[in-house]
């Protein structure tokens, strides 16, 4: 394999991190998604992968992608997803500093969003005494059916649009958005929730959700999901509310069965 020259190098990453990135924000920003939105997609999108590499190795099969061609296909990607976590710390900054310079900047950033708000026709028992779940994957799904089985009510929390989308089709309460942002929450009558529940796989903003919604609500009680005993420990340490971990509540729930089981 040839080695790239530094100047192509960084023309190539160039094109990948800055190239790509404003390409997908000026194309969300086009469909009326916020600033937020937009900028988080561009950080998503700044990177190349595996894809590149099936690409890059059928075009040396077919004779069509020259070595040195090959050469910054791999350079371009190894340091564009080096690069990527700095780029997503640096969202909000960037936000910020939009914000601060662009009068353009703030009319995207307050775009009204239909979902990112509870419809005024909502029933006032979503809005009081409920529970706000945030995520709706698989725990999520099952901690909203058996809410619903019980008739309380809950208003849904999530960064999927087009599952927002389809809640309300349902007729479900829910809104789009990042619960580790307070608009979101606010947005969800966490002021006015008897439970914050975070079913969310990714437990890397659960802190922040937790202190804004102790912020808008200082009684409520969260519980959230973990992955493992030791996470769940400093989780429970930083949120003070209620982990579950899943292999333990498997275990437990296997255990019930068996000795139920065995004293039928």
């Amino acid at each position: 394999m040839l080695v790239a020259q530094p100047l192509r190098v960084a023309a190539v990453v160039g094109i990948i991190v800055f190239g790509k990135s404003i390409a997908a924000a000026v194309l969300v920003l086009s469909l009326r998604y916020p600033l937020h939105t937009a900028l988080t997609v561009s950080a998503s999108l700044a990177q190349i992968g595996e894809f590149s590499f099936i690409l890059m190795a059928l075009g040396g099969t077919l004779g069509v992608l020259p070595a040195e061609a090959q050469s910054l296909v791999v350079a371009g990607a190894l340091i564009s997803i080096a690069l990527n976590p700095l780029l997503f710390h640096a969202i909000e900054p960037t936000q910020q500093w939009l914000l601060r310079r662009s009068q353009m900047a703030r009319d995207h950033a307050a775009r009204d969003d239909p979902l990112a708000e509870l419809p005024m026709s909502t029933d006032a028992r979503f809005l009081s005494g409920h529970v706000v779940l945030v995520g709706y994957g698989r725990v999520g799904r099952k901690v909203a059916a058996d809410l619903g089985a019980a008739g309380l009510p809950f208003v849904v929390a999530e960064e999927n649009r087009e599952l927002v989308e389809q809640l309300r089709g349902q007729g479900m309460a829910a809104v789009t958005g990042d619960a580790s942002r307070p608009e979101v929450l606010v947005q969800a009558h966490v002021a006015r929730a008897r439970l914050l529940v975070i079913a969310t796989p990714d437990t890397l903003g659960v802190r922040q959700m937790a202190e804004h919604a102790r912020l808008l609500n200082p009684l409520i009680e969260i519980v959230v999901r973990s992955h493992n005993e030791e996470e769940a420990r400093r989780l429970e340490a930083e949120v003070a509310g209620r982990v579950f971990v899943g292999e333990l509540e498997l275990a437990s729930a296997m255990s019930r069965y068996v000795l139920e089981r065995c004293r039928a």
